[in-house]
């Protein structure tokens, strides 16, 4: 790529006018990089003590692999080759995601095009520390949607608020629902984590010429996101790339190799193809997407219980190669174990999955709603006295409740439990309780404009309402910068024991209070 004329902004980016130029440039090993500056927003009170960076630079779209296309289709990642000159990082690059699913409340626009394996990076210094200088800390976001959508151009995943408290953000793109991790015959598994952990190693070899420390790497990620991060702290291939981890509302899916090779044959079967590479390349993109939709459609009475039960059909799978056993156990066995773990979870996740419900399952007894949903009586009375404050708010919330504890506490509960018994790093466990002012609870991504400080940004007031407390992201904002510049969130938040079980309720006010996961634990 030759040298261009300087462009102008993008109108996707308000730049810095008080700038001199609203440019910077930065070499990576495969090429120079224009990126642009632009204002931070100035704290009432710096999370990190200090007055905070008023700018900072975003480059976009920086390709870390080739596009997945033609003879990289369905392939492991290759890293993207060298250009010449500079090469312009002022927009969003192509995303895997394919129109707008409208999965989540998080606006994650989609981007046409095929170079979809690219990084966002931005940051308050994108200068390499002088020789002996020590870099500043580094968070590595990977955005949810289920394994199969979600982008990581969204506004809100934006590190403008993180730059301005000291913290070099990335945020990283991956293959996602089939491309990503379907089975294939003679394809490589888990081509998705593949492309994290690709990703991952572009930021150790990069990210200093951008104002980073590699030693200082950690990795955060919500939902299909959180679970990725929780994926490869248990993953033994993956250790040298990341320091510590960050999970919000973390949905592992250690997929059997059982379960993913049924599903591959069943979709190449109603494409009308050979389960290979030859037989999936011959098809469409257009064409897979709808038969895998279909495929991993939830249909029938046993559905949901089945998700609950089994999981998803679509994510990480345990390969032998690069997962060689599920997460649980991973972390039992002491894989991860130098790394410190904020975890937690909204109130209830899914429960506004059940708002149109409510009359339908009004007349229905409690026990046998816990019956249907897969509770032996003994655990179903033991849970239902377990909550019965949301019980006494109906049946749909009851039933969204259990199916947010089945399908992230319980599992995020024995996570902690099997680090705890390798004997680990800190772990720090917390809830999401400050309910919204749209839906009346502490629902599926709610917490994730507090983590990034972002309550101003766009498409809040139908996740949020209005007037979201910005004192409440302050504080966990706050935590979450902490944790990443020291690798403890400070504060009155004391480490996960067995003892106490402490737990960070974030409402207003938050607290922390002993075993905040006791009405899951009839589950476990």
């Amino acid at each position: 790529m030759s040298h261009t004329p300087l462009p102008q902004p993008s109108a996707g980016i308000e730049p810095d006018a008080s700038a001199p130029t609203p440019f910077v440039e930065v070499d990576t090993l495969a090429g120079r990089v224009r990126g642009q500056w632009r204002p931070t927003v100035r704290p009432a009170g710096d999370a990190t003590g200090g007055a905070g960076a008023e700018r900072s630079a975003a480059f976009l779209g920086i390709p870390f692999a080739e596009a997945p296309t033609g003879e990289r289709r369905f392939a492991a990642p290759v890293p993207k080759a060298p250009w010449e000159g500079v090469r312009d990082a002022l927009e969003f690059a192509p995303t895997a995601q394919r129109g707008d699913p409208g999965v989540t409340l998080i606006p994650e626009p989609s981007v046409p095009g095929d170079s979809t394996l690219n990084v966002n990076v931005f940051t308050p210094s994108p200068t390499r520390p002088a020789d002996g200088a020590t870099g500043l800390p580094v968070l590595v976001w990977i955005h949810g949607g289920g394994y199969f959508a979600g982008s990581p151009a969204s506004p809100w995943y934006d590190g403008r608020n993180f730059n301005r408290d000291g913290v070099v953000t990335v945020t990283i793109s991956y293959r996602l629902g089939f491309d990503g991790f379907g089975w294939i015959d003679g394809a490589p598994s888990n081509r998705g984590v593949r492309d994290w952990l690709l990703a991952l190693e572009w930021v150790q070899q990069n990210i200093a010429a951008f104002g980073g420390d590699p030693s200082r790497v950690t990795i955060a990620g919500q939902s299909a996101g959180g679970g990725a991060v929780l994926t490869l702290l248990g993953m033994e291939a993956a250790q040298h790339l990341f320091h510590g981890v960050y999970a919000i509302s973390g949905a592992t899916a250690d997929v059997t190799p059982e379960r993913a090779e049924a599903l591959g044959r069943t979709v190449a079967g109603q494409l009308g193809v050979e389960p290979d590479l030859t037989g999936f390349r011959s098809v469409d993109e257009e064409r897979l997407l709808e038969v895998q939709k279909a495929a991993t459609a939830l249909e029938g009475p046993d559905a949901m219980n089945d998700l609950l039960e089994l999981g998803l059909q679509l994510g990480p799978t345990i390969d032998g190669e690069l997962l060689v056993r599920s997460t649980a156990d991973s972390l039992a066995a002491g894989v991860g174990a130098d790394k410190p773990l904020v975890l937690g979870a909204t109130d209830d996740e899914f429960a506004m999955a059940l708002l149109d419900a409510p009359k339908l399952l009004r007349f229905v007894p409690k026990s046998m709603l816990l019956k249907k949903s897969g509770l032996a009586k003994p655990v179903a009375r033991e849970y239902l006295a377990a909550n019965r404050e949301v019980a006494k708010l109906g049946n749909a919330r009851l039933l969204g409740r259990l199916v947010t504890d089945r399908m992230f506490k319980a599992p995020m509960l024995r996570a902690v439990a099997a680090r705890a018994a390798a004997g680990s790093a800190g772990t720090w466990l917390y809830r999401f309780s400050w309910p919204s002012g749209t839906f009346g609870f502490a629902e599926h991504c709610l917490d994730v404009p507090f983590f990034f400080d972002c309550l101003d940004g766009p498409a809040m007031v139908p996740l949020a309402g209005p007037n979201p407390p910005q004192a409440l992201a302050d504080e966990l904002h706050a935590a979450a910068v902490a944790f990443i510049v020291n690798g403890d969130p400070g504060g009155a938040w004391p480490r996960w024991s067995d003892a106490s079980r402490a737990t960070r309720v974030y409402d207003t006010p938050s607290t922390v209070v002993d075993d905040g996961y006791a009405s899951v634990r009839p589950l476990l």
